[in-house]
């Protein structure tokens, strides 16, 4: 995990959000706080963040179609719903627009909802840590498929009877070094 990690809480009522900041205190977060859901999707352009806690029920946009868009525009985000009223309709729509990673009932319970923000976060890693080894994968396929498209036969692997790997017997000292400097120049 990052030394500090960035958590938006949202929420029209400022003692929600003083009291989320005060639960979360004592963790290695960066917190910031906004009135509605307008105002932190401004404040996300600004900087990422790793995981949102929103309320369901607030003037102007509401909690589902604030995390709906925090999915649409920021998908690595993960999307935590705080609410003091749970009904059912609510609930699916904030679950299947917004893909709610977990759903508070307010009075939260403070260990649990700590819980679930470490949760959140390590997951935010993991998929960021996910992301950008499929990246290097990826690069490292287009990099194989122009070593072979250059060099036929180059990814072939042959092993002697030791399980040593063998370069090809009709290949030059200067055709190695031609495709060791080929592979840096490409890098």
């Amino acid at each position: 995990m990052n030394s500090r990690s960035n958590i938006m809480l949202v929420d029209d009522e400022a003692y929600v959000v003083s009291a989320l900041r005060r639960a979360l205190e004592d963790e290695a977060y960066e917190t910031t706080g906004a009135a509605s859901g307008e105002e932190a999707l401004r404040l996300m352009e600004e900087k990422p963040y790793k995981v949102v806690v929103s309320d369901e029920r607030m003037p102007g946009m509401d909690g589902a179609v604030f995390l709906a868009l925090v999915k649409e525009h920021y998908p690595e985000t993960v999307r935590i719903m705080l609410t003091g009223h749970a009904s059912i309709d609510a609930t699916m729509n904030a679950v299947n627009n917004g893909e709610i990673y977990r759903f508070f009932v307010k009075p939260w319970d403070e260990v649990q909802l700590k819980l679930a923000i470490r949760s959140a976060i390590e997951k935010y890693d993991l998929e960021a840590e996910n992301r950008k080894l499929l990246r290097a994968v990826r690069r490292q396929s287009h990099e194989i498929k122009y070593l072979e498209e250059h060099y036929p036969g180059i990814t072939e692997l042959r092993r002697d009877g030791d399980g040593a790997i063998c370069l090809d017997d009709d290949m030059s000292e200067e055709e190695l070094a031609e495709i060791v400097a080929q592979c840096n120049r490409d890098l």
